[in-house]
């Protein structure tokens, strides 16, 4: 495990977490799946997506030798994906959190909130497209596979739609497909976690360089995996069971589900940092 790296581990699994709950909650705001009084609700509420957002951004910035150097992290816009996760990320947090602000302090028309919204959303898969690329390192060939983006888009769909299924319970809204869709697309998002480790897994197994593999550069590999796996089924039965008993989805085992798919999704990516392997080496 690639401790020394949390603040990168935190960094990613929140902001993944942060723009697939906003993607979700948006989505569903855009095709009024929403009473006006829940969506007025659900704005307030949005406060825990945006302090998400804001510990992720506030992690990343340990990752720098100096924190008040970060600027210079622009300085290769264009042409450096760091340089354009860190733009595109910025400019999703001003975008989203001026359509939250606006949102809940009544200001502005509908239009312009409108356009703040679907603006963060278009900014916001930019920002995840960057971040995958900044991994997709050809010397690094445990990270240079399509397992790399995959693992990251599931992140965001299955955490994030935890997030987005949490916050709607605060709000107490009143969407009847939020109660039945956003289980089955966390159901999905299990199985998508477990075939993802089941084939990194295959992958991992199959590189190794002169004096090492990539299988023992983290040993304990299987038991974290099977930790990370039980975790995530755990959540996924607090989340699925009001589903199964014809119940809305309350906050409380909402918030553990919730908690347990983050420290699942923390524990992988740890696992991803710590299974940096370069090539020839």
């Amino acid at each position: 495990m690639a401790w020394h790296e949390w603040p990168l581990i935190v960094f990613t699994v929140l902001a993944q977490t942060s723009v697939g709950a906003f993607l979700v909650l948006a989505t569903m705001m855009l095709t009024k799946q929403l009473s006006l009084a829940a969506e007025k609700r659900l704005h307030q509420a949005m406060f825990g997506l945006w302090a998400i957002m804001g510990v992720g951004f506030l992690a990343s910035i340990m990752h720098l030798g100096s924190p008040l150097r970060a600027m210079n992290a622009l300085n290769m816009l264009g042409s450096s994906w760091l340089s354009n996760e860190i733009a595109t990320g910025s400019a999703f947090f001003v975008l989203g959190g001026m359509f939250w602000l606006l949102s809940v302090l009544k200001l502005g028309s509908v239009a312009i909130r409108k356009a703040f919204m679907v603006g963060a959303m278009l900014v916001g898969v930019a920002f995840m497209y960057a971040m995958t690329m900044v991994y997709m390192i050809d010397t690094v060939p445990t990270w240079y596979t399509p397992l790399t983006p995959a693992a990251f888009m599931i992140t965001m769909l299955f955490s994030g739609t935890a997030l987005a299924q949490l916050l709607l319970s605060v709000a107490k809204h009143d969407s009847t497909v939020a109660n039945k869709l956003l289980p089955i697309m966390g159901l999905v998002g299990m199985f998508a976690v477990v075939m993802v480790v089941m084939l990194l897994s295959s992958h991992l197994a199959s590189i190794e360089t002169s004096v090492t593999t990539a299988l023992a550069v983290v040993p304990e590999h299987t038991s974290l995996q099977l930790t990370r796996i039980v975790l995530t089924v755990a959540a996924m039965v607090l989340w699925l069971l009001p589903m199964v008993q014809r119940k809305k989805v309350t906050v409380l085992p909402m918030a553990m589900a919730f908690s347990m798919i983050v420290v699942a999704e923390l524990i992988g990516r740890g696992m991803f940092y710590g299974m940096h392997l370069s090539a020839g080496m």
